[in-house]
Protein backbone atom coordinates (compact mmCIF):
# COMPACT_ATOMS: atom_id res chain seq x y z
CA UNK A 1 0.00 0.00 0.00
CA UNK A 2 1.37 3.44 -1.36
CA UNK A 3 1.36 6.06 1.44
CA UNK A 4 0.84 10.14 0.69
CA UNK A 5 2.14 12.19 3.47
CA UNK A 6 1.35 16.07 3.20
CA UNK A 7 4.17 17.74 4.92
CA UNK A 8 1.85 20.05 6.74
CA UNK A 9 0.32 16.59 8.94
CA UNK A 10 3.87 15.28 9.21
CA UNK A 11 4.40 14.48 12.99
CA UNK A 12 0.80 15.34 13.72
CA UNK A 13 -0.81 13.40 16.53
CA UNK A 14 -4.43 12.25 15.21
CA UNK A 15 -7.04 13.02 17.91
CA UNK A 16 -10.17 11.39 17.82
CA UNK A 17 -11.75 14.32 16.82
CA UNK A 18 -9.67 14.06 13.29
CA UNK A 19 -11.36 10.72 12.79
CA UNK A 20 -14.89 12.21 13.42
CA UNK A 21 -14.35 14.86 11.10
CA UNK A 22 -13.35 12.42 8.35
CA UNK A 23 -16.16 10.09 9.32
CA UNK A 24 -18.62 13.49 9.15
CA UNK A 25 -16.88 14.56 5.63
CA UNK A 26 -17.23 11.22 4.36
CA UNK A 27 -20.77 10.48 5.26
CA UNK A 28 -21.88 14.55 3.71
CA UNK A 29 -20.36 13.75 0.89
CA UNK A 30 -21.81 9.97 0.30
CA UNK A 31 -25.41 11.56 1.25
CA UNK A 32 -24.50 14.28 -1.17
CA UNK A 33 -24.01 11.91 -3.86
CA UNK A 34 -26.94 9.49 -3.21
CA UNK A 35 -29.12 12.42 -2.37
CA UNK A 36 -28.10 13.97 -6.48
CA UNK A 37 -28.52 10.50 -7.99
CA UNK A 38 -32.26 10.58 -6.52
CA UNK A 39 -32.70 13.91 -7.93
CA UNK A 40 -31.35 12.39 -11.38
CA UNK A 41 -33.96 9.54 -11.42
CA UNK A 42 -36.31 12.18 -10.28
CA UNK A 43 -35.75 13.70 -13.59
CA UNK A 44 -35.91 10.87 -15.81
CA UNK A 45 -32.03 10.29 -16.12
CA UNK A 46 -29.80 8.22 -14.94
CA UNK A 47 -26.75 9.15 -12.36
CA UNK A 48 -24.87 8.55 -15.34
CA UNK A 49 -26.54 10.65 -17.89
CA UNK A 50 -27.09 13.23 -15.12
CA UNK A 51 -22.95 13.09 -14.83
CA UNK A 52 -22.05 13.13 -18.63
CA UNK A 53 -24.91 16.50 -19.44
CA UNK A 54 -22.68 17.93 -16.25
CA UNK A 55 -19.93 17.39 -18.34
CA UNK A 56 -20.60 18.57 -21.94
CA UNK A 57 -22.39 21.89 -20.50
CA UNK A 58 -18.97 22.50 -17.97
CA UNK A 59 -16.70 21.78 -20.57
CA UNK A 60 -14.60 24.95 -20.95
CA UNK A 61 -14.18 26.90 -24.25
CA UNK A 62 -16.64 27.56 -27.28
CA UNK A 63 -16.35 23.76 -28.60
CA UNK A 64 -17.56 21.21 -27.07
CA UNK A 65 -15.58 17.79 -25.25
CA UNK A 66 -14.80 15.07 -27.27
CA UNK A 67 -15.24 11.33 -25.95
CA UNK A 68 -11.68 11.18 -24.50
CA UNK A 69 -12.03 14.34 -22.14
CA UNK A 70 -15.49 13.21 -21.15
CA UNK A 71 -13.83 9.92 -20.32
CA UNK A 72 -11.26 12.03 -18.12
CA UNK A 73 -14.08 14.21 -16.67
CA UNK A 74 -16.19 10.80 -15.51
CA UNK A 75 -13.49 8.58 -14.80
CA UNK A 76 -14.42 6.06 -17.34
CA UNK A 77 -12.73 4.19 -19.69
CA UNK A 78 -12.93 5.15 -23.60
CA UNK A 79 -15.21 2.15 -24.26
CA UNK A 80 -18.13 2.63 -21.10
CA UNK A 81 -18.43 6.53 -22.02
CA UNK A 82 -19.56 5.77 -26.38
CA UNK A 83 -21.65 3.17 -24.68
CA UNK A 84 -23.31 5.83 -22.15
CA UNK A 85 -22.76 8.62 -25.23
CA UNK A 86 -24.94 6.15 -27.36
CA UNK A 87 -27.66 6.24 -24.74
CA UNK A 88 -27.46 9.73 -24.46
CA UNK A 89 -27.83 10.11 -28.26
CA UNK A 90 -31.10 7.91 -28.66
CA UNK A 91 -32.84 9.37 -25.33
CA UNK A 92 -32.61 12.83 -27.45
CA UNK A 93 -30.06 14.60 -24.59
CA UNK A 94 -26.96 15.01 -26.60
CA UNK A 95 -25.68 15.17 -30.25
CA UNK A 96 -22.59 14.57 -31.94
CA UNK A 97 -20.44 17.22 -34.00
CA UNK A 98 -17.72 16.92 -36.33
CA UNK A 99 -14.92 19.16 -35.03
CA UNK A 100 -14.93 22.44 -37.49
CA UNK A 101 -11.41 22.17 -37.86
CA UNK A 102 -10.69 18.23 -38.02
CA UNK A 103 -13.28 16.01 -39.41
CA UNK A 104 -11.59 12.94 -37.19
CA UNK A 105 -12.61 14.74 -34.17
CA UNK A 106 -16.10 14.20 -33.03
CA UNK A 107 -17.25 16.71 -30.18
CA UNK A 108 -20.49 16.27 -27.86
CA UNK A 109 -23.63 19.00 -27.72
CA UNK A 110 -26.62 19.11 -25.83
CA UNK A 111 -29.76 18.67 -27.02
CA UNK A 112 -32.30 21.66 -26.20
CA UNK A 113 -33.62 18.51 -23.92
CA UNK A 114 -29.67 18.04 -22.34
CA UNK A 115 -29.70 21.84 -21.71
CA UNK A 116 -32.99 21.95 -19.73
CA UNK A 117 -32.30 18.65 -17.57
CA UNK A 118 -28.86 20.18 -16.82
CA UNK A 119 -29.99 23.20 -16.28
CA UNK A 120 -32.72 22.14 -13.60
CA UNK A 121 -30.43 19.64 -12.06
CA UNK A 122 -27.55 22.03 -11.45
CA UNK A 123 -29.95 25.07 -9.65
CA UNK A 124 -31.21 22.17 -7.29
CA UNK A 125 -27.48 21.18 -6.72
CA UNK A 126 -25.90 24.75 -6.37
CA UNK A 127 -29.04 25.55 -3.67
CA UNK A 128 -27.89 21.92 -1.86
CA UNK A 129 -23.95 22.69 -1.83
CA UNK A 130 -25.32 26.19 -0.60
CA UNK A 131 -26.90 24.35 1.78
CA UNK A 132 -24.04 21.99 2.88
CA UNK A 133 -21.44 25.06 3.10
CA UNK A 134 -21.74 25.51 6.38
CA UNK A 135 -20.99 22.31 7.65
CA UNK A 136 -17.78 21.64 5.29
CA UNK A 137 -16.43 25.16 6.36
CA UNK A 138 -17.32 23.98 10.38
CA UNK A 139 -15.77 20.52 9.06
CA UNK A 140 -11.74 22.87 7.63
CA UNK A 141 -12.13 24.94 11.13
CA UNK A 142 -12.73 22.28 14.01
CA UNK A 143 -16.37 23.07 13.77
CA UNK A 144 -15.85 26.61 15.13
CA UNK A 145 -18.67 27.70 13.13
CA UNK A 146 -21.96 29.19 14.54
CA UNK A 147 -23.99 26.10 16.05
CA UNK A 148 -20.88 24.23 16.18
CA UNK A 149 -19.93 20.57 14.85
CA UNK A 150 -20.60 19.26 11.17
CA UNK A 151 -24.80 19.54 11.21
CA UNK A 152 -25.05 17.24 8.42
CA UNK A 153 -28.11 16.16 8.74
CA UNK A 154 -29.86 13.78 5.59
CA UNK A 155 -30.48 16.51 2.69
CA UNK A 156 -34.19 16.71 2.14
CA UNK A 157 -36.47 15.24 -0.64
Amino acid sequence: MTRYFFPVMAGTKLRQDDYEKLLGFRTALRRFLRWSESEARAAGLTPAQHQLLLAVRGHPGPEGPTIGEISEYLMLRHHSVVELVDRAVAAGLVRRQRDGGDNRVVRLRLSADGERAIEDLTLLHLEEIRRLAPALRALGNGGDEAGGGLGLEAPPR
